[in-house]
């Protein structure tokens, strides 16, 4: 059972907190007064141990996936100060390993004893847990990035309170996750598969992302809401249990043909400006600045 409840936003504080209507079986409450949609019990260690028993990275990794870092490293290159570059649940390391060819001094943090091997054996200066700041010189860093992280926390507050201890001022998070205003969560209501309790406790919309990051002492520099997966309506709905990330999968099949057709490469680039301009695509990215 879950060891209490959330009685506050985790975003703003407040105590107005609503029961999301349709979502009942996710635990969703929404804040009636800046809109942060969020899982209001709290989850034991039972219950999380269990969801994150053998938790992994799927180890398919794609050149498309590497030019999409190369990509992101760019955007990242005008922060460029220190030379230190830190991923906070990095996985495996796959975006630090980009990231070091590049001259980056790369560190990363992770849950379990084999990732944080697999990533020193990639040169990475890794610590095992969750981020501590006194780990760490204060300010010391140029960019933090969290890939599809905060989404599996319920203190963000906190969380990016941390973020801001490392970085330098000036220094920028690169940070990405699900979109809950996301075309697809309105398609599929409570079965869109992103939704799932205790593993994702919290659900941003650009809006509640900016906010959250404005109150923790960042300034938005670009957020962007893109892209559609075929796959994951599939599955939502129960016509493929094809894995999400895979070279088979439906979503690396178009990644694929767009990359190999110049004109369908127009067309995604329109796609995901009208996405992000509704703020209605599934994967929310976005770049903060330290105040």
């Amino acid at each position: 059972m879950p060891k209490g409840e959330q009685n506050k936003c985790l975003v703003c504080q407040s105590e107005k907190l609503n029961p999301l209507s349709g979502f009942e079986k996710h635990h969703l409450t929404k804040c009636a007064s800046c809109g942060f949609v969020f899982c209001k019990p709290i989850p034991t260690q039972d219950e999380l141990n269990a969801v994150y028993e053998g938790y992994g990275r799927n180890d398919y990794l794609s050149d498309l996936t590497i030019q999409a870092y190369e990509r992101v490293l760019d955007s990242l290159e005008p922060y460029r100060k220190t030379n230190k570059l830190i991923d906070v649940g990095c996985g495996i390391g796959y975006f630090l390993e980009v990231a070091k060819k590049r001259g980056w001094e790369v560190y990363g943090t992770e849950f379990t004893e084999e990732a944080v091997g697999i990533c020193e054996g990639k040169g990475a200066s890794m610590k095992l847990g969750v981020l501590n700041p006194d780990n760490y010189d204060p300010e010391s860093f140029d960019v933090v990035c969290s890939f599809e992280v905060i989404e599996h926390i319920n203190n963000p507050k906190q969380e990016l309170g941390n973020f801001h201890k490392l970085l330098r001022k000036g220094g920028v998070v690169y940070c990405t996750t699900p979109n809950f205003d996301a075309v697809e969560r309105y398609m599929l209501g409570a079965d869109w598969n992103i939704l799932g309790y205790p593993e994702h406790l919290s659900y941003y919309s650009p809006k509640t992302l900016k906010r959250v990051f404005k109150e923790s002492g960042f300034s938005a520099k670009k957020v962007l809401a893109t892209g559609i997966s075929m796959t994951r309506i599939k599955k939502s709905q129960g016509k493929s249990d094809q894995a999400t990330i895979s070279a088979s999968s439906d979503d690396e099949k178009l990644r694929n043909q767009i990359a190999g057709n110049p004109v369908l490469g127009i067309a995604k680039d329109i796609l995901n400006w009208k996405l992000t301009l509704f703020g209605v695509g599934n994967s929310l990215k976005g770049w903060f600045v330290k105040s």
